[in-house]
């Protein structure tokens, strides 16, 4: 209509993507997060102050309408509020279910409705459904082993991954050329972050953590330690618990979860199955009543565990290539996101027994004097009563199988008619077929992983002979990367 008005404006000038982890950490801080920052910083002045009154946190909370809303919606539900004491105000909140709970909803609340915004919105979704999975998972062993530190444990948990959900919700062109990376055939996660951006997720999640000064525990998990306390374990225990029920409890990481936590907990069979499904419907309630019913809907709820080894078959499972790939696979990305050694051993052995065809295997560490070989660790039929007699003296002269397996590094099969050398370890295993193999570390042999065929006999062609060195092999690697053995 008026041609003389008709120019160009110039587009807004864009603001320049983040470069490294630091940059990142200050861009979500102070440009994406300031809101979170700020509710973080309130609840936690509140909290650090052993003389804060209710009073205090309940004006914090009251500042924004729709917290309060969600705050004593959560106080009025039967997950936290069982016997269904009548809450109508904030400070009735604190009274009725402690000052800690009602800081932990806070906190959740503020991350929920921050990261709802957008971005990659499926990754965002995944994180929050892996991460209320987990938290109340780890509240939840809390609580059952006595851990006084039950609420910390819980927002530890949640904000495991702040910095991956944060980074999927506000990293723009970034987050989108990641996203694409990730979903290429054989993409091992921290290996394609690094790759992409330069440095790891888990780091931008410590910065943040760092950052917002979430406390010693979130600090700690954040930074990957060494998961030393009790509190430490049930946090990296419960993303391992989200993880598997994600993956399938029968994948072999589900069953090592399992093990874990039978261990802890002294719990086995249909109880463990029954705590862990009740554990995940209420992560679904929860993390509904949090506003986040989208990730609500992704946490896996009934858990069926998976068939005792060997169960229904009657005996060992058979050698399988198609099994042994997925699992060496599995094994490669437990090793390039720098797993922890433990991990690794047993993800390797079970890999062994479930697809190479042995009735047994077991695996043992050279003692740090090098004076004895001691078995750490069995599956299969006898297994036990095995790492129990497999406690052999080691020196330099020692001059059969397992000198030549651990002093001069080679892999050994044999048949059961065999030669010299051999009469300690057939005094242990028996007359069967089996295979050893090396598990080195800066150029010496630390231990061995060893096949046992018990009664099937026979090995019919060298794949189980391949196959257990190839593990040994990989877990060798592991111990090439610096990861400590014990």
């Amino acid at each position: 209509m008026y041609p003389e008005l008709d120019f160009d404006l110039p587009d807004p000038p864009r603001a320049a993507q983040p470069r490294d982890v630091a940059g990142w950490v200050t861009h979500i801080r102070d440009n994406e997060m300031p809101a979170f920052g700020t509710t973080v910083a309130n609840v936690r002045q509140v909290t650090d102050d052993d003389r804060a009154s209710a009073q205090r946190l309940a004006q914090v909370i009251l500042q924004d309408a729709a917290m309060t809303t969600k705050v004593l919606k959560l106080a009025n539900s039967v997950l936290y509020n069982p016997a269904r004491q009548t809450v109508s105000t904030i400070s009735r909140a604190i009274v009725v279910l402690g000052f800690d709970t009602v800081a932990e909803m806070a906190l959740g609340i503020r991350l929920v409705d921050t990261l709802l915004a957008g971005g990659v919105r499926e990754r965002v979704v995944e994180g929050m459904a892996q991460s209320f999975h987990a938290a109340v998972q780890a509240r939840g062993l809390a609580v059952q082993l006595g851990d006084p530190r039950a609420e910390e444990i819980f927002i530890a948990a949640l904000l495991g991954r702040v910095g991956e959900m944060a980074f999927w919700c506000f990293g723009g062109a970034a987050a989108q050329q990641l996203d694409a990376a990730l979903r290429e055939p054989g993409a091992v996660a921290e290996k394609v972050q690094g790759q992409v951006l330069g440095f790891r997720l888990r780091q931008l999640t410590s910065g943040l953590v760092r950052e917002w000064r979430l406390g010693p525990l979130a600090q700690s998990v954040a930074d990957g330690g060494a998961q030393g306390s009790r509190s430490e374990q049930l946090v990296a225990l419960s993303h391992r618990i989200a993880l598997a029920a994600e993956q399938g409890w029968d994948s072999p990481g589900g069953r090592a979860t399992l093990a874990a936590l039978s261990k802890m907990t002294g719990m086995d069979g249909e109880a463990l199955a029954e705590r862990l499904s009740q554990r995940a419907e209420e992560a679904a309630s929860i993390a509904a009543g949090y506003g986040a019913s989208e990730a609500a809907r992704k946490i896996p709820g009934k858990v069926s565990l998976p068939l005792e080894q060997g169960a229904g078959a009657g005996g060992p499972p058979c050698a399988d290539p198609l099994l042994q790939l997925g699992i060496l696979r599995e094994l490669s990305q437990l090793i390039c996101a720098h797993g922890a050694i433990n991990d690794v051993m047993h993800l390797a052995l079970e890999g062994v027994y479930r697809s190479a065809g042995f009735e047994r295997v077991l695996f043992a560490l050279v003692n740090p004097a090098r004076t004895q070989v001691v078995a750490k660790a069995g599956l299969g039929r006898g297994a036990d009563a095995l790492c129990q007699r497999f406690i052999l003296s080691l020196n330099a002269s020692t001059s059969d199988v397992f000198g030549e397996v651990l002093l001069h590094n080679r892999a050994i099969c044999l048949s059961g008619d065999e030669a010299p050398g051999s009469a300690r370890l057939r005094r242990v295993v028996g007359d069967s077929v089996c295979c050893l193999a090396p598990i080195m570390a800066s150029g010496r042999a630390v231990g061995l992983f060893l096949g046992d065929r018990g009664s099937l006999g026979r090995i019919e062609d060298e794949n189980a002979h391949a196959a257990l060195v190839h593990f040994a092999q990989q877990v060798s690697l592991a111990l090439g990367q610096g990861a400590p053995v014990s």
